[in-house]
C-alpha cells in the first residue's frame, strides 16, 4: 500500500466508555477503518482532559479513571479519509472529528 507524501491526518475525539451496539467505540471505529482499507489507526488514551459536555474532576485525591479520553488518529490519501468520514459520522454520537495536511515522510 503506497501512502502519499501530502496526506490527511484524521483525529477523533471519544470517550472511553462509549459504546456503539455494545462494544468499545474505539475499537468499532479501528476495525472499521481496516474493512475499508485505510493505512492505518492508533488509538491513544489520554489521562486528563475535557471537552463540549464533560467537565474536569476537582478532587484533589488522583484515582484511577475508567473514562479517560481517547484519540485515534489515522493517515492516508485525502480521498480514503474523507470517504470514511459518512462511516465515523454514523457511528460516533457525541465527539470531536478534526482534519488536517500532513506530509508523510515515511511508510
Amino acid at each position: 500500500m503506497e501512502l502519499p507524501r501530502d496526506a490527511v491526518l484524521l483525529r477523533i475525539f471519544i470517550g472511553e466508555n462509549d459504546l456503539f451496539q455494545g462494544e468499545p467505540l474505539f475499537k468499532v471505529i479501528v476495525l472499521r477503518a481496516r474493512e475499508q482499507h485505510l493505512a492505518g489507526a492508533t488509538v491513544f488514551r489520554g489521562p486528563m482532559g475535557f471537552g463540549k459536555s464533560s467537565h474536569i474532576d476537582k478532587n484533589p485525591v488522583p484515582r484511577l479513571s475508567f473514562d479517560c479520553p481517547i484519540v485515534i488518529e489515522m493517515v492516508d490519501a485525502e480521498e480514503k479519509i474523507r470517504s470514511f468520514l459518512p462511516t465515523v459520522e454514523a457511528i460516533i454520537g457525541p465527539g470531536l472529528i478534526t482534519i488536517e495536511r500532513v506530509q508523510a515522510i515515511s511508510y
